[in-house]
């Protein structure tokens, strides 16, 4: 149960729940900049582009998840945060991040790519550029 200074968190996935409980403050990136939420904060619903997810929940203690596009819902001293992928840092696999970035940066080259497959592309293009970020501070 929450107290005065912390709220409840859901991080939530198409494969699952992610994480479920009470923090101290939530920080993330937004599509018009950083944001952190503390215990009844005003309702907000953002869009999330994608950046380092951090979850304070003492204050000894952090939960990092490098997290992709997404949505954040705050309301009644609760968040809700939606995204397409939530990893911790230290499972981001570099190789294949790398391969990700270089194949949509081919498919951005490419002239004949339609208006919905270029915006695919550099959808993909920012969320491996924020994760090889993540994977290197990590």
């Amino acid at each position: 149960m929450a107290d005065a200074h912390t709220f409840s968190v859901e991080v939530l996935t198409p494969e699952g729940e992610v994480f479920n409980g009470d923090v101290v403050q939530l920080s993330t990136k937004t599509v018009t900049g950083e944001i952190g939420i503390l215990a009844r904060h005003v309702p907000i619903l953002a869009a999330l582009d994608p950046s380092l997810l951090r979850l304070k929940v003492s204050e000894s203690e952090t939960i990092n998840y490098a997290q992709s596009h997404g949505t954040l819902q705050v309301f009644a001293n609760h968040a809700q945060v939606l995204l397409e992928q939530a990893i911790e840092p230290g499972d981001l696999d570099v190789s294949a991040l790398e391969e990700e970035k270089a194949g949509a940066e081919a498919r951005l080259a490419d002239t004949d790519l339609g208006e919905a497959a270029r915006l695919d592309a550099k959808r993909d293009l920012e969320r491996a550029d924020a994760f090889l970020e993540i994977s290197r501070e990590a």
